[in-house]
């Protein structure tokens, strides 16, 4: 039985993939320089395809980034954390 076109994503080959082609695979190993035109297509040996995750940047960075943004002589505003107080929870009011 088939899927029904309306349940299909649109973008199914855009995500992350673990199995690279043929094709791909090759172009990889061009960029390491461990294939040249006339090799075997067969037997390719293993890639490793990773995916980049985008990870959580430190304090430091941040910082530094929000620095080199802001306008020399400007104030900058306060972060909204910062400025409220902490509210106690549900068990912490005793």
């Amino acid at each position: 039985m088939s899927i029904d076109p309306s349940l299909k994503l649109k973008n199914a080959l855009v995500r992350h993939r673990n199995v690279l082609t043929r094709a791909e695979r090759i172009d990889v190993l061009k960029d390491e320089e461990r294939w040249h035109e006339g090799d075997s297509v067969t037997g390719l040996p293993k890639v490793g395809h990773r995916k980049s995750a985008a990870g959580k940047k430190s304090r430091s960075a941040l910082d530094e980034a929000a620095a080199g943004a802001a306008a020399p002589g400007a104030a900058t505003p306060a972060p909204a954390a910062a400025a409220a107080p902490a509210k106690g929870g549900a068990k912490g009011g005793k």
